[in-house]
């Protein structure tokens, strides 16, 4: 019978996210050998790898920083939170994040092809895929270039690592509402800067559709032109951040928030796990 204890399977699956009946047949079949464990799950693991391809990453974490006038900010993936808060994964998003940001890259497709170590981002998560026993991918990228930055990670689970992050780029010296803007921004989900950056595309269908709804209800033809404006105005100011309502003061817009406070608002990136 192989020599090894109930510590040492999860001593082997904690490093490596394994299953724990998976870590229990590799020290069966290692003899209780440690290194020679780890070795075969990693080996297990490639080969599933290919197996993986189709399965959903629901769960994984995101990471950002800032440097030399840019912030980038990375969304890494994997099939389950009991990966996603592996200290492995959790490293392997770092070095990805790294790697991605120096090499300056503004989407997924640059982020996976980046150098890191010799090898192509996307072999080493690969790798590292093989070894945690769940499919792995860096799902999302994002760049945001700037004067100032202000980096929100927000937990939704204290269980886990960040699973929403804000990159708010501004220029001024208030540290302290850039914060509570990217908290804003964090809470509210707004898809443009200003409702000039909305395509016009997007304000054409919302109207088509606002419009069926309101003859749908029986308004007065007479009165349609304006509450179908009413509507589709709410709609723009819902998605364009400088016209949203500010989280903590509904009275006031965020363009207001920060023109009071001295703030100019250059970009913002907002990504949350899953989305």
């Amino acid at each position: 019978m192989a020599n090894f204890t109930a510590a040492d399977v999860k001593k082997l699956r904690e490093a490596l996210g394994a299953g724990m009946l998976d870590s229990k047949n590799a020290l069966v079949e290692a003899d209780g050998d440690y290194d020679k464990a780890v070795e075969i799950l990693r080996i297990k693991g490639a080969k599933g790898v290919a197996k993986r391809e189709d399965r959903a990453t629901t769960a994984g974490l995101v990471a950002a920083s800032a440097a030399n006038g840019a912030a980038t900010v990375v969304e890494l993936a994997s099939e389950t939170d009991f990966v996603a808060k592996n200290e492995r994964f959790i490293a392997l998003a770092d070095r990805v994040l790294a790697a991605v940001s120096a090499s300056g890259a503004s989407d997924a497709a640059a982020g996976n092809a980046a150098q890191l170590e010799g090898k192509t981002v996307a072999e080493v998560i690969n790798e590292e895929a093989a070894a945690l026993g769940e499919k792995v991918e860096l799902r999302t990228v994002r760049r945001v270039e700037g004067s100032e930055f202000e980096i929100y990670l927000h937990k939704t689970s204290q269980d886990l690592p960040p699973q929403v992050a804000v990159v708010l780029a501004y220029a001024g010296d208030n540290q302290t509402e850039a914060r509570s803007i990217a908290q804003h921004i964090a809470f509210a989900a707004p898809q443009y800067l200003t409702r000039d950056d909305v395509p016009a595309e997007a304000i054409e269908k919302e109207r088509a559709t606002v419009e069926a709804i309101t003859r749908e209800e029986g308004k007065p033809e007479a009165a349609l032109p304006k509450i179908v404006e009413g509507r589709l105005n709410a709609f723009i100011k819902g998605i364009a951040l400088l016209d949203q309502d500010y989280a903590k003061d509904n009275k006031l817009s965020v363009a207001q928030v920060a023109k009071n406070a001295g703030l100019t608002i250059e970009g913002f990136a907002r990504v949350k796990v899953g989305a």
